[in-house]
């Protein structure tokens, strides 16, 4: 699996860099904004880990800027920066996962062995419609008959799921474990946060309010 590390703190670089190769990844690191968009642009990653404060251009700025562009590789956001907001923020601009400092090593292991099980499922060749939304399963694309919108890989994990159990109410617990893994050290307000963001998303192609929740459980896509 190909890697690319981000990273200006040196000391801290050079060990996810050291870990990462001990656990046969191959890995490539930089140290600042304007290196790692050039470098997701040149190269095939499998997955992004970007540190939120760097120079020249944040790990926020870099990683928006590579979702507006069509980039769909897992991108693993690090962080000092633990508010709800701040989380928000992340997921808001692509990131698929946050991992806040300091953190132990088998934890970002953890959630690389997460993010690659989802990242590399066979997606199945088809089409669904949904009230006046297209969901493709081939392209990774979510579109109405007149405009297309940006779901980043989670966002669109989830609304995929959401439309393969419709009518159903899947329980936060669920949805945790189907879209962010076992592994995953994240709560169920990163659930609701990730829903929020996709609604908004939605409301563009639809006035219909398709995500229902469900309270104290979780949400359902409405008949």
């Amino acid at each position: 699996m190909n890697i690319l590390v981000a990273e200006d703190d040196i000391h801290l670089g050079k060990l996810i860099v050291h870990m990462l190769k001990k656990n046969e990844y191959h890995v490539e690191w930089v140290t600042n904004g304007e290196d790692a968009y050039e470098a997701a642009l040149a190269r095939d990653f499998d997955i992004l880990i970007l540190d939120w404060m760097m120079p020249g251009q944040n790990g926020l700025d870099v990683c928006r800027r590579l979702r507006n562009g069509g980039c769909s590789q897992a991108i693993l956001m690090l962080t000092a920066k633990d508010a709800v907001q701040d989380r928000i923020s992340g997921l808001d601009a692509g990131a698929d996962d946050y991992l806040v400092k300091p953190f132990e090593i088998d934890e970002l292991l953890a959630r690389l062995r997460a993010l690659s099980r989802r990242n590399f499922a066979p997606i199945v060749e088809e089409k669904v419609v949904l009230f006046d939304i297209v969901l493709n399963r081939t392209s990774y694309k979510v579109n109405s008959s007149k405009r297309e919108i940006q779901l980043t890989p989670r966002e669109f994990q989830l609304f995929d799921l959401l439309v393969r159990n419709k009518g159903q109410v899947l329980p936060r617990e669920t949805i945790l474990d189907r879209i962010w893994g076992i592994d995953a050290d994240v709560s169920a307000k990163t659930v609701d946060a990730t829903v929020k963001l996709l609604r908004k998303k939605l409301g563009k192609l639809t006035k219909k309010e398709v995500i229902e929740s469900v309270r104290g459980v979780g949400y359902r896509l409405e008949n």
